[in-house]
């Protein structure tokens, strides 16, 4: 399926837009990419404000809408092209959804550089010790709830979920920040297995980053 009309308003290095790659890069669905910079604070400019009313990214522009925020993306994709991202059954689809925000909404939030960066400011910590300590805590509740659940492939079953599509981009800062991953073997050896999928390695920042 092609989607030429798809766009996706990126950052290379956002949690956020690495998942949306993902998801796009799963059902094999072409689009073109538009790179807001973060750094620059191209995301508080009015034209990405106006498709983007928080200020941030990822957007996606698809079948005639704008999208924003990274699970809602997910889950429209899981809904308009059949993708199995959640399970069929109601218990199945809370506790995919429970790993999905254990990251989305608790790890990330805290670990977003505007918070990290405002409570460095404040004193009495480095953006490191800030970073370590939250993604620390946080995967320790996700391997916790992973050693609770079913045991397979990958975080709930043997297929991609929504879980899996945010356990990447997570990791992928939790390595960024130096954090210490040997306490979390199961969570490890899940990432593993994700990594070699060709829809997760083709949307590695190092892969979207834009050439110089």
């Amino acid at each position: 399926m092609n989607d030429v009309d798809t766009v996706l308003f990126d950052y290379w290095r956002s949690s956020s837009s690495y998942r949306v790659r993902i998801g796009l890069n799963l059902l094999g669905l072409t689009y073109e990419t538009c790179q807001v910079d973060l750094v620059s604070g191209a995301q508080r400019a009015a034209e990405n404000v106006a498709r983007n009313p928080q200020g941030l990214v990822p957007t996606l522009t698809i079948d005639g809408v704008e999208l924003t925020q990274s699970l809602a993306i997910l889950e429209y994709l899981n809904e308009t092209r059949s993708a199995g991202w959640l399970p069929d059954d109601p218990v199945g689809r809370a506790k995919v959804r429970a790993l999905s925000y254990a990251i989305a909404m608790e790890i990330h939030p805290v670990c977003n550089l505007r918070v990290a960066r405002h409570a460095v400011s404040l004193g009495g910590t480095t953006i490191e010790e800030w970073m370590q300590h939250f993604i620390r805590e946080g995967l320790t509740d996700f391997e916790n709830m992973l050693a609770k659940g079913p045991g397979s492939l990958y975080c709930y079953g043997d297929a991609a979920t929504i879980a899996d599509i945010c356990l990447v981009p997570q990791i992928y800062n939790a390595k960024r920040w130096a954090v210490e991953m040997d306490q979390f073997p199961i969570t490890v050896a899940i990432t593993l297995r994700l990594e070699e999928l060709p829809a997760f390695k083709s949307a590695h920042p190092d892969r979207a980053r834009p050439q110089s």
